[in-house]
């Protein structure tokens, strides 16, 4: 694959002099038409060896373009803040919104490639952190990200005599470290690892392209003119992705047993139990966020149920075992115009907890597959591809070490008529009660289809439901607070 981008191809000074100024004049247009649309958003990927000229490229397209616009991250040590979070914390920050660019160098296959060129990760390792991309990279492109690979390719031979160049100018020869000398030495293997993630990762919805990277004309252009074609093809009002083929939608019952069907709703708790209950609770809780084992992890739980189902109160009863310093409650609105420009994970990736905290959600990315997928809003597509998207998302916590724990809240149809109209009757309560819970109550039985669907498709054996049964409060409550300790005490 590599040495089809070894012809030495060249572009003389009269050439380059007289095809860059339409060239910049069509990129700011295309950039700034971009701007306008903010149908998508736009990725450039830069990798090679060491003085393979991406520095100087990213720096040329800055230069044609206008860089107020295009959000550049250079390849850094990750921060104390970085560390604490799944490695792709840092990645899913510095997506840009629609209408922008976002240029990486130093991305999300920098760590894994010269891992495995080193040595440090092995061939499965190696290869479960390629799928894991390639699931990355998909769902971007289905989230309407469009992301372009450049490797910037150059021989041995160009390789040292860049570096030698470099060195030979004390004006440049900063540049030059001693690691670059030593992984000059590691140039094979980076060839062989380079060309196999290139073969693997490429796909037409995030495609590489392998640039000659020795002459720096020929370099340029060959980049400029290749982004200018994306952003051209970012800009065509491209048909909505035809719809998920429908396949069925769960196993047809043979009878009416669902997950929900088979909750018990009638358990109950008295007062007197449910004080000492959840004072027991709680302080187990108390003790274990304190733990000095915990301070390597972090906890995500996540409330969903019926409306009216007693999240709120719930919340309040954990939130009430932990040290505030610790956590942090995250009510889900429908999102902003900012979160809508992003995809639609972002806004919950940016919330993660650090270690020895807590994040509490109040409502969550089910969003998609639930008043998303009920009220349709958004394509059939989209809710469908989100069970797997969602499983991915969690796996990769709970191989950072976040303990996540999801929670749905059940009641009765008849319990939540009750609630409704007991929040009406009550002043410090009609804030809780508006005209949309009560259109939703009218679509129980579809709310009720894709929660059983949800909790078939991602309870999965590192990231399980509870079904809580919540028609008596204090009964919900103390499992909630029970399952959190066990949950802990599981991993710690």
């Amino acid at each position: 694959m590599f040495e089809a981008a070894e012809l030495g191809h060249t572009v003389d000074k009269e050439t380059y002099r007289k095809r860059v100024p339409a060239l910049r004049e069509a990129l700011l247009d295309a950039q700034y038409d971009l701007g306008q649309t903010r149908r998508s958003s736009v990725l450039f990927l830069f990798t090679g060896v060491k003085a393979s000229g991406k520095t100087e490229t990213i720096q040329r397209l800055l230069e044609w373009m206008d860089p107020r616009f295009i959000d550049t991250h250079a390849r850094q040590e990750p921060t104390q803040e970085e560390r604490e979070r799944p490695p792709m914390w840092r990645y899913w920050r510095a997506l840009p919104p629609k209408g922008r660019i976002g240029i990486f160098l130093g991305h999300w296959y920098t760590d894994p490639l010269w891992a495995r060129v080193t040595g440090e990760l092995g061939d499965a390792a190696f290869e479960k952190r390629i799928a894991e991309i390639n699931r990355f990279e998909r769902m971007l492109s289905d989230e309407d990200v469009i992301v372009v690979k450049f490797y910037l390719h150059v021989t041995k031979k160009q390789q040292r005599k860049q570096l030698d160049r470099l060195a030979a100018n004390p004006r440049t020869a900063w540049r030059v470290t001693k690691e670059d000398w030593e992984t000059l030495s590691l140039y094979d293997q980076a060839e062989e690892v380079g060309e196999h993630l290139v073969r693997v990762t490429s796909a037409p919805h995030a495609p590489w392209l392998v640039i000659e990277g020795a002459d720096a004309r020929y370099r340029d252009l060959a980049v400029g003119e290749t982004v200018l074609e994306i952003l051209r093809h970012a800009l065509e009002k491209r048909p909505r992705r035809p719809p998920a083929p429908r396949p069925r939608t769960r196993v047809p019952p043979m009878d009416e047993r669902t997950v929900l069907s088979e909750l018990d709703l009638s358990q109950k708790m008295s007062e007197s139990l449910y004080t000492r209950e959840l004072e027991k609770w709680q302080g187990r809780l108390a003790l274990l966020s304190r733990e000095k084992k915990f301070r390597k992890r972090s906890l995500v739980a996540l409330f969903e149920g019926n409306d009216a189902a007693g999240k709120g109160g719930t919340i309040r009863r954990v939130a009430r075992a932990l040290d505030p310093r610790l956590y942090n409650i995250v009510p889900i609105a429908a999102p902003s115009d900012e979160e809508k420009a992003h995809p639609y994970l972002w806004r919950f990736w940016r919330r993660l907890p650090g270690l020895g905290h807590f994040t509490v959600f109040d409502r969550s990315w089910y969003g998609r597959v639930l008043v998303e997928r009920v009220e349709a809003l958004c394509p059939e597509a989209d809710w469908w591809r989100a069970y797997s998207e969602i499983n991915d998302f969690e796996a990769e916590l709970v191989e950072h070490g976040v303990v996540v724990a999801k929670f749905w809240l059940a009641i009765s149809r008849e319990e939540q008529l009750r609630r409704f109209k007991e929040r009406e009757r009550t002043a410090y309560k009609r804030f809780k009660i508006t005209p949309e819970d009560w259109r939703n109550r009218k679509r129980w039985e579809a709310y009720s289809e894709a929660v059983c669907m949800m909790v078939e498709r991602t309870s999965t054996e590192t990231s399980r439901w509870t079904l809580v049964e919540a028609e008596d409060k204090y009964f919900g409550r103390v499992k909630v607070l029970r399952t959190l300790c066990a949950r802990l005490e599981e991993k710690l």
